[in-house]
């Protein structure tokens, strides 16, 4: 239920902060911008601001109202890797922790997709292959049989 929340209010996020009457279509031949990647200690993360993307900058408070009225804690948009939103309600910060359950298996198995879609990873291989032998308490033969797509499914790829 969670998880159809998320979608419905990332499509809302996308209709709100567009608008065909405001909207300016990016230039024809757009120079593409390589993906960025934070640093991996401490906190400086690149942003990017909604008026740099050509999108309705006069909505996102309708969007951020929209978001305290459904309780959300946070919110955050990026493009390319760099923050264009990030924002917190109701006491919540970057630094609060919270109990996101079954969200963590939405967030790997997208990244997952994304992974084998660019051609990194292929799911019929064994998971061994990307992160090394020893990360079960099976022996090694029966490891060797568990696929990254048997995680992705939550099956075990074991016969037992």
């Amino acid at each position: 239920m969670k998880l159809q929340r998320f979608i419905l209010l990332l499509l809302l996020s996308t209709f709100f902060a567009c608008s065909s009457d405001e909207y300016s279509l990016p230039p024809e031949n757009p120079q593409s911008e390589a993906m960025y990647f934070p640093p991996i200690s401490g906190n400086d993360w690149q942003t990017k601001s909604v008026a740099s993307l050509g999108w309705n900058n006069s909505k996102v408070q309708d969007l951020l109202d929209y978001l305290e009225l459904k309780h959300s804690k946070s919110f955050m948009i990026l493009q390319n890797g760099k923050i264009v939103m990030e924002n917190y309600f109701d006491g919540h910060l970057s630094t609060s922790p919270w109990y996101w359950a079954s969200a963590g298996k939405t967030l790997t198995s997208a990244v997952t997709g994304i992974a084998a879609q660019e051609g990194y990873i292929n799911v019929n291989n064994k998971v061994s292959t990307y992160i090394g032998t020893g990360w079960t308490s099976e022996p090694l033969a029966k490891e060797n049989l568990i696929t990254c797509k048997n995680l992705l499914t939550m099956t075990s790829g074991l016969d037992d």
